[in-house]
Formats: C-alpha cells, sequence, structure tokens
C-alpha cells in the first residue's frame, strides 16, 4: 500500500500528542506505555498554539490510516547574526518512522517536505537535535555539527 503524506492541521492535535509521546518514548528508550502527563500537557498546548500562529508545521505520514511517522518544524526570531542576518529561524522536531518502516527513504521525504516549507517563508537557518540513530541519516542530508552552540547546565 502506498504511503500518505500529509500536512497536519489542529484537526489532528490527538495524533499529533500521541505521535510527540512515541517520540520521546522511543528517543529516551522508555517503555511504550510510560506515562508522560506533563509533557502530553504541555505538547496539547504548544501543538495548539503553534498551528494556529503558524509558526510550526508538522506532517503525518500513513499507510492506508495506519500512522507511520512524523515530522515537524518549529519557526522562531532571535537577533540577526553574520550567519543568520534575518534572525528566522527552523527547528525540526519530532521527526520519527515507527520500526517497520524505516530505511525506506521516509525521513528524507519528511525532511524535504519540512525544508520546502521552511524555504517557502524565507527561512534558511536550520537546525535539529540528532539521536545516534538518525545522526546518518541527516548527515547525509547535508546537516553538520555547529560549533558555538552550547547549553547551560541547570
Amino acid at each position: 500500500m502506498p504511503l500518505t503524506f500529509r500536512k497536519a492541521q489542529l484537526s489532528d492535535l490527538d495524533l499529533l500528542v500521541q505521535t510527540r509521546l512515541a517520540v520521546l518514548r522511543a528517543a529516551n528508550e522508555l517503555p511504550p506505555d510510560t506515562p508522560l502527563p506533563a509533557i502530553e500537557r504541555q505538547s496539547r498546548a504548544y501543538y495548539a498554539d503553534a498551528l494556529s500562529s503558524h509558526t510550526h508545521t508538522a506532517y503525518l505520514v500513513f499507510e492506508g490510516a495506519h500512522w507511520v511517522g512524523a515530522g515537524g518544524i518549529s519557526y522562531y526570531r532571535v537577533m540577526p547574526t553574520v550567519d543568520n542576518p534575518s534572525g528566522r529561524k527552523g527547528y525540526y522536531m519530532n521527526l520519527y518512522v515507527a520500526p517497520p518502516y524505516r530505511r525506506q527513504g521516509i525521513c528524507t521525504k519528511l525532511l524535504d517536505l519540512l525544508t520546502a516549507d521552511a524555504h517557502a517563508r524565507g527561512v534558511t537557518f536550520l537546525t535539529l537535535e540528532a539521536t545516534a540513530m538518525g545522526r546518518p541519516v541527516y548527515e547525509r542530508y547535508g546537516f553538520h555539527p555547529m560549533p558555538h552552540e552550547m547549553k547551560l547546565r541547570q
């Protein structure tokens, strides 16, 4: 059965939240039934706001009616820099493909769709965080480590 890539709408809120939880459980090697009530609540609020304000684009991937993957990009702005004179940034998030569907180009197709969305908005400074499993896919796509970013330990 062919795969369908569909841009998510606000009516997909429940599915988007469930995909977010699935991604976080997988990325953090948690059992699939691990409750994440605070993340579920905050993800619901995030998607409702970001989809309504057009600061997030998400795609869902289906085989028939069966969900097999997802990906999104969040848009925000910071002060302009030499590397990014507009200050506009896109941050890929929630890129996930269910295990039986991996190595079929689905993640690359999601990256293509999300990158096209960013470029249509004039956003060319695009980043993501990579898991060990995703890193080779992203490197083949053209991502490279950023030498200047650091994170404050809490």
